[in-house]
């Protein structure tokens, strides 16, 4: 999130709401120049009337650095139209924020959206998340519910709300699912401002056990994005939740954020601390799920050196194995205060001695932390892919208005990371855009992952003090167009229904209609979502792959797949977690192109064991059994 422009008289001068408050950073800030000095506030200036806001920076350093090379982009992106079927599909929730006038931080944040498989038949049903009224306002009738949607495989849906025993109002904020007992059927945990939900599938059927399980969090907490996912090599899934600022509604009205000339608004997130993250590992036995808090311990709770008060302020993360040793690292996107990087450091068995952290934040050491100018960002969504098809791997960060989408990618080295937006075509496009839910995915199956992101403004009259800036705002397309070229921003003009202005929040991508294409949903804040049928029509050639793993994960969370056809080597994990929020399909998607044989693909299964799979025909869906 980026500062909203308030009112002179709301108690704070305009030098109040830029200091930052690490005090070693207004160190460095005084010893600068005067010239620096006045050239900083006129920034700042600038930055208030557009809605930019800088919180946490870089330590001072001096650096021999070039400007970037910006890639002359001679490709053109072909024609990749997205059509609106979320009515005619079945869909008919509307998001819920619970707002009643009095701005309250939380109502604009929305809600995640989930693709997954309720009832194993490998096609893939739907989940949104919902909020509800606040406790101190007369309560919607009828309260609103999460949604869950079942998919004939035809992209046509069911509501199974009810039937599931979903019907269940809280202010859910994300979702992630993943077969946590190894029962053979997806569970499901939600976020929340206050206690967190954990359920149980069975059957088709979901039970509350969060208590049993001690998964709730704290009741006065604020918590955003989750993931399921292997910390520890032990086999079975465990679970990180981002916990976003500490908030309550006294806290929010003491602040008192104005928008000159409208009135009360939403706040930015510097006047509200930080918080730490829930880092919980998986000790369930005998058939009962129990999960520990173990954030303290495993190296995750990152406080202020100078103040000692917790630092995150988590919207997403990103679980992927950095630097292939075989242990699951984590990327925190942070809303204007530096991004974490937590890299796995193992267990014993790698040297680490009994009782030392599990995880040591590097995210500054290894280039993840800060933008290109060293300054925090207001980082929301986020996803990682090896998109080049080479071993660099790239994360995307969708930032505020007024700052470009980040694009860190690896410089040769699992260890090195630069921020690459603007070479790669995406910075420029996308830096007037309020971002929220971003993803990387093949849209037209050529076999090189494109970019989509998904926007939309906090204020709704955010119009009135910056007419640069729109509420509801379409969504940005990407188009890959290989090593040498970059990303091209695809034309809104040949997109359909993908550009249609709404207040995005999260999103995600899977085949819902068995053409081996991916479709899209857009979630919405406070109005319908919309779901996008992929309409492309380019004659490419395509792989699907389910993999079943064996218990405790059979999700095969955490599994690498490698396919090489028409001399080009593609990568993916199996790692839901994506966006922000929100979870994508779990089955992984491979483009072909024009070629119609594939060469190779070998699995690593979560616990290091290698599968080759021979003779794959092309555009098809492979359920793949671990061992089979």
């Amino acid at each position: 999130m980026t500062e909203t422009p308030q009112d002179p008289t709301a108690g704070k001068s305009e030098h109040d709401e830029f200091v930052p408050e690490d005090d070693a950073v207004i160190g460095v800030a005084f010893r600068r120049s005067l010239f620096v000095l006045l050239a900083l506030v006129a920034i700042f200036a600038i930055g208030l009337l557009i809605g930019s806001r800088i919180e946490d920076k870089a330590p001072e350093q001096v650096i021999n650095t070039v400007a970037p090379e910006i890639v002359a982009q001679s490709e053109e992106a072909p024609t990749l139209r997205f059509t609106d079927i979320t009515v005619d599909a079945g869909v008919n929730f509307v998001h819920s924020n619970g707002a009643a006038g009095d701005k309250l931080l939380p109502e604009s944040m929305g809600g995640g959206v989930a693709f997954l498989d309720i009832d194993n038949d490998s096609d893939q049903d739907l989940l949104f998340v919902n909020s509800t009224s606040w406790p101190e306002d007369p309560p919607l009738t009828p309260e609103p519910t999460m949604a869950l949607y079942t998919n004939d495989g035809s992209g046509q849906f069911t509501d199974a709300t009810a039937k599931a025993g979903l019907d269940i109002g809280f202010y859910g904020m994300g979702v992630s699912a993943a077969d946590i007992d190894a029962d053979g059927d997806v569970d499901l945990f939600m976020t929340a401002v206050g206690k967190n939900h954990l359920f149980r599938n069975d059957d088709g059927v979901f039970t509350d056990i969060t208590s049993s399980a001690g998964v709730a969090g704290a009741a006065d907490a604020w918590s955003s994005s989750a993931g399921f996912f292997d910390i520890d090599n032990d086999g079975d899934l465990d679970l990180f939740v981002c916990n976003y600022v500490r908030w309550s509604r006294q806290i929010d009205f003491e602040q008192d954020f104005r928008l000159t000339g409208v009135g009360r608004a939403y706040g930015p997130p510097q006047n509200y601390e930080g918080t730490l993250p829930y880092l919980y590992r998986n000790d369930s036995s005998g058939g009962k799920i129990v999960f520990t808090d173990i954030s303290a311990s495993a190296g995750v709770e990152i406080t202020n050196s100078a103040t000692g008060k917790p630092m995150a302020k988590s919207l997403a993360l990103a679980p992927v194995d950095v630097d292939a040793d075989g242990w699951i690292d984590i990327l925190i996107a942070n809303d204007t205060v530096r991004n974490f990087f937590f890299r796995n450091r193992g267990g014993e068995d790698r040297g680490v001695a009994s009782g030392e952290p599990m995880f040591e934040e590097v995210g500054e050491l290894v280039g993840i932390a800060y933008d290109r100018a060293g300054n925090a960002t207001g980082a929301m969504g986020i996803d990682a892919a090896y998109y080049r098809n080479d071993h660099n791997l790239g994360f995307m960060i969708g930032n505020f208005a007024n700052e470009m989408t980040s694009f860190y990618v690896s410089q040769d080295d699992p260890g090195i990371f630069a921020d690459e937006a603007i070479v790669e075509g995406i910075g420029a496009p996308s830096r007037r855009m309020l971002s929220f839910g971003v993803f990387l995915f093949d849209v037209d199956l050529d076999g090189r992952l494109d970019a989509l992101q998904t926007n939309g403004h906090l204020e709704g009259e955010i119009a009135t003090v910056d007419p640069s800036q729109s509420y509801r705002q379409p969504a940005q397309l990407f188009w890959n167009a290989g090593l040498e070229g970059g990303f091209v921003p695809v034309e809104a003009s040949t997109t359909g229904d993908l550009v249609e202005p709404i207040v995005g929040r999260g999103s995600a991508f899977a085949d819902i209609d068995g053409d081996g294409d991916l479709d899209v949903v857009l979630a919405q804040l406070a109005g319908p979502p919309l779901l996008l049928r992929n309409d492309q029509d380019l004659g490419h050639h395509w792989l699907r792959l389910d993999l079943r793993g064996k218990a405790p994960n059979r999700d095969a969370i955490g599994a690498w797949v490698e396919l090489a056809a028409g001399g080009v080597t593609q990568r993916r994990q199996v790692m839901p977690v994506r966006s922000y929020q929100s979870q994508v399909e779990r089955i992984l998607t491979f483009g072909l192109g024009k070629t119609e044989q594939v060469d190779s693909v070998t699995i690593t299964w979560p616990d290091g064991s290698t599968q080759s799979l021979a003779n794959v025909g092309v555009d098809q869906l492979h359920v793949v059994e671990q061992g089979g």
